[in-house]
């Protein structure tokens, strides 16, 4: 009787073990935090190179839509002098772009290019160069986190409350309202007389140097389109230093609610 109760005892004792086991092997084998990718093309209407690049974003943009993939599409103005101004060019992108030149240390820019993450840039319209850059960019593990959320809207005005988990020295936080969609008939210059379509259009760009806050609020003036519930704002906090990207959010405008996503 007395060895019945040992033997008892002990398998007791073992199947609490193995449990104890188990459970510290589950919660050493969870999944990790996923990537995300943000995409930067540098784009023109005044291109005939350019129309590829913007159709593949476009493809990107519809097939993804359900991803943390995150597009802008600069149009620079540094094209305009060939015959044709583009509708959506800013001489602000185009000085972005020399940035990328000399943190990826390139000898000269070009159009169309395409960044991703700030680490990675290609000819814009190589497909599969992106498509693999997109894959490598979300497999890869990523704990930082940026939350984006709006505080006041008025017409002229947008106060954004930001939150990150990681520490934000020498990081700014970039936001950039963006176009959905849009058309031209390009009347001169290399695309005359092509009815060119765009996706998300960086309608404006605002930088806010962070100095160290993990929180806060920043204030951005957004177009007045942006009260016809057909704009977005996509924030990203990037290395000042490296031009690397470790975040980004969404906010997308709707009639009647504001939708957020973030990674």
């Amino acid at each position: 009787m007395l060895n019945q109760l040992l033997v008892r005892k002990i398998a007791f004792r073992l199947i609490m073990l193995c449990a104890i086991s188990l459970a510290f092997t589950f919660k050493n084998h969870q999944s990790p935090e996923t990537g995300f990718a943000l995409v930067e093309l540098f784009t023109s209407e005044g291109c005939s190179s350019c129309p590829p690049a913007d159709a593949l974003i476009a493809k990107i943009e519809k097939e993804n839509k359900d991803k943390p993939i995150y597009i802008l599409a600069y149009h620079v103005d540094y094209w305009d002098r060939l015959g044709w101004k583009d509708t959506f060019s800013d001489s602000r992108y185009s000085e972005r772009q020399k940035q990328y030149a000399t943190w990826l240390k390139l000898s000269t820019i070009y159009r169309p290019q395409i960044v991703v993450n700030g680490r990675l840039e290609f000819v814009g319209s190589q497909e599969r160069t992106l498509h693999n850059a997109i894959a490598g960019a979300l497999s890869e593990t990523n704990n930082a986190k940026l939350e984006v959320s709006i505080m006041k809207q008025s017409k002229e005005n947008l106060t954004l409350s930001y939150h990150s988990n990681r520490q934000t020295q020498d990081y700014n936080l970039d936001v950039a309202l963006i176009g959905l969609n849009a058309s031209n008939k390009i009347e001169r210059g290399e695309n005359k007389g092509k009815t060119l379509s765009h996706v998300q259009i960086v309608r404006n760009l605002e930088i806010f140097k962070l100095d160290g806050k993990e929180n806060g609020t920043v204030n951005f003036h957004p177009m007045k389109e942006i009260s016809q519930g057909n704009m977005e704002i996509i924030a990203f906090l990037q290395n000042v230093k490296t031009g690397k990207i470790t975040a980004a959010a969404k906010v997308r405008f709707k009639p009647g609610r504001v939708e957020l996503q973030c990674h």
